[in-house]
């Protein structure tokens, strides 16, 4: 016997007044928290004597920011809220929150100096982690305009939901790996720089996998309309 077919699932009306503000509102702080997180990161100095406070306060205002990011997509799905200013400056303060972070990481006030003069970057943050990661959002960014110029959908996919989410974990991890850095114990020390460069490599190189099923996409869809 053949199944019924379920109606559609109507969307929710349009929301208006608060609604329509509130996931708008936390993109919004998710800027202002992205800010004062810089400003905390760029006055620490991992030089002794180090502030580890600033180092915890920084921690958690990147998690509450990441937490908005989560918090503001689903209120306006769920509210049917989705105006053009949270289709512009949603992506754009994940962007700079999440770049901003690591170019920060990579900064000289993370780095350990040897006897010898040779750096060490306690975060495991290299520079050349943060060119592949700016370069893989300005690639997506350029392929998903050329794409949609030709009226093919380019819309977000796993990946880049799963590459989020892996940058999202590491920075919390590296700047906790951090502060532990500055224990009494080498062990201990050398350990949580370990953890700290383990962050680092497994975001980019998520960062760099999730660039190749847009990479695909891209290239059938530019395929497909020159066919």
């Amino acid at each position: 016997m053949p199944s019924t077919p379920q109606p559609a699932a109507i969307p929710p009306p349009a929301a208006t007044g608060a609604r329509l503000l509130i996931p708008n509102a936390l993109t919004l702080l998710r800027l202002v928290l992205a800010a004062i997180f810089f400003v905390l990161l760029a006055i620490y100095d991992v030089q002794p004597p180090s502030n580890d406070a600033l180092l915890v306060a920084a921690t958690a205002l990147f998690i509450v920011a990441a937490l908005t990011d989560a918090l503001d997509g689903h209120l306006a799905r769920k509210w049917n809220a989705i105006t053009v200013f949270g289709r512009v400056m949603d992506p754009f303060a994940d962007k700079i929150l999440i770049l901003g972070a690591f170019v920060m990481l990579a900064g000289a006030n993370f780095a350990r100096y040897s006897v010898n003069g040779q750096p060490t970057m306690t975060s495991g943050v290299e520079t050349w982690m943060v060119v592949v990661i700016l370069a893989r959002e300005l690639l997506i960014t350029s392929l998903r305009g050329m794409v949609e110029s030709r009226g093919v959908s380019f819309a977000a996919i796993g990946a880049g939901k799963i590459k989020m989410i892996a940058q999202s974990v590491a920075v919390p991890i590296i700047l906790i790996a951090i502060a532990f850095q500055t224990n009494a114990d080498p062990d201990f020390a050398r350990n949580a720089h370990l953890v700290a460069v383990i962050s680092a490599w497994a975001a980019t190189v998520m960062t760099i996998w999730s660039a190749i099923p847009y990479l695909t996409r891209a290239w059938r869809a530019i395929a497909s309309s020159a066919d």
